[in-house]
């Protein structure tokens, strides 16, 4: 039996993997793990950051349909009745009987003037009226007298007994009597009515108040002289400023360009400049039929539903006009939203606001209905209960991740 011939392959060293030791194994698991952390640092300190934001919830706002506003304006609130009290003659004060911030009645006594020139010159009028009445009785008396003798005269006329000239003794008695008495009874008059001017200059020195209101400020202090009229640098014009608070109102100048667009009795909704979120409902009164030439503007007088203590002169306020029409039984409410006004900025010529969704912005292009204080309506672009970014910056943009702090 033959050999088989040998083979090229029978020749080759046949060789057995090497298992891996337990070093290499650990040696590449370390440098895998490093490898992912690695990555993770990278990516978490290579991500862009998050903008800290300010946001704000939208709020619903339903008004009735055909109810807008037409016309934002301001003005500030005034008193139809304020006066600075002064006094009717010239005099140095005694006495002040107000303060600042107190109530005062129709007639209540302000303050005292020195009365003592006053006082002296009522009581010279008193005598003098006393000794015309004294005089006047006398003369009474007299003419009393001299009309009996001439009743007698003339009986012993008419018997013939007495001589003529006794009876024209007595008529002429009688009649000079009676001319004394009519002087002396003018002389009353002008008498008593001297009297009188003495009183009202006496009454001159006691300043009332001339209708009920609040003192809101004192302008005299006891030793001034006071006068009617400026007449020295150290001589004071009034004793106090009253207002009357039952006749507040606003007083508006609307541009002669939009005053077609305010009628008397147009309803309108006032925001006070210290009580922002407080609508305060108005009316208007009446519009001053003149323009004043140098501003382009026409006075409105509007009027308040209700007084409020804390409504107060000069009070600065805006006021918003609205376009109230018969609304209808199928007219349905028109849904609007309020945002506050720094949340609405103009990017590329648009009003936008910016929503927070999911942690980032999304740009959002609204329309801007009226602005009243602080608050923004808008009519379309923004739905209720969407927060919104509040006084976005430049690098606020579509996109960008935000961080919220809640308003």
């Amino acid at each position: 039996m033959s050999q088989s011939q040998p083979r090229l392959d029978d020749l080759r060293i046949e060789r057995k993997p090497v298992p891996e030791t337990p070093r290499r194994t650990g040696l590449a698991f370390a440098i895998g793990l490093t490898l992912a952390v690695a990555a993770v640092v990278w990516w978490w300190f290579g991500r862009p950051q998050a903008v800290p934001v300010t946001t704000a919830l939208a709020r619903e706002n339903a008004t009735p349909a055909g109810d807008r506003t037409v016309l934002n304006a301001s003005g500030y609130v005034t008193a139809r009745r304020e006066a600075t009290v002064s006094s009717k003659v010239m005099g140095k004060v005694v006495e002040i009987l107000i303060e600042e911030g107190i109530a005062v009645k129709q007639g209540q006594l302000l303050a005292k003037l020195d009365d003592a020139n006053a006082q002296a010159a009522l009581q010279l009028a008193r005598a003098q009226l006393a000794a015309v009445r004294a005089g006047l009785e006398e003369t009474r008396v007299r003419l009393a007298e001299a009309n009996l003798e001439l009743r007698r005269q003339t009986q012993l006329k008419q018997d013939k007994v007495a001589a003529l000239a006794e009876f024209d003794r007595a008529e002429a008695a009688a009649a000079a009597l009676r001319a004394r008495l009519a002087q002396q009874q003018s002389e009353l008059t002008v008498a008593e009515r001297n009297l009188a001017v003495y009183e009202q200059q006496a009454a001159d020195t006691l300043i009332r108040a001339p209708f009920a209101g609040i003192v809101t400020s004192k302008n005299a202090q006891p030793g001034e002289m006071i006068s009617p009229m400026a007449s020295g640098g150290f001589t004071r014009t009034g004793i106090c400023t009253i207002v009357d608070m039952e006749s507040l109102e606003i007083e508006i100048d609307v541009n002669e360009s939009y005053i077609n667009r305010v009628a008397p009795g147009q309803a309108i909704e006032a925001t006070l400049d210290a009580y922002p979120e407080w609508k305060i409902p108005c009316k208007v009164i009446a519009i001053i039929p003149t323009a004043d030439r140098q501003k382009s503007t026409v006075r409105v007088r509007v009027g308040f539903d209700k007084l409020d203590p804390r409504i107060l002169p000069q009070m600065a306020v805006k006021v918003a006009f609205r376009e109230t029409t018969q609304a209808t039984a199928s007219s349905a409410p028109s849904r609007s939203v309020i945002v506050p006004r720094g949340a609405v900025t103009s990017r590329d010529g648009r009003d936008v606001v910016f929503v927070v969704q999911n942690g980032r912005v999304e740009r959002r292009a609204v329309t801007v209905g009226s602005t009243v204080g602080t608050d923004t309506t808008l009519t379309a672009g923004l739905a209720a209960r969407e927060r919104i970014v509040v006084d976005p910056t430049a690098e606020i943009t579509d996109g960008v991740r935000v961080e919220e702090k809640k308003r």
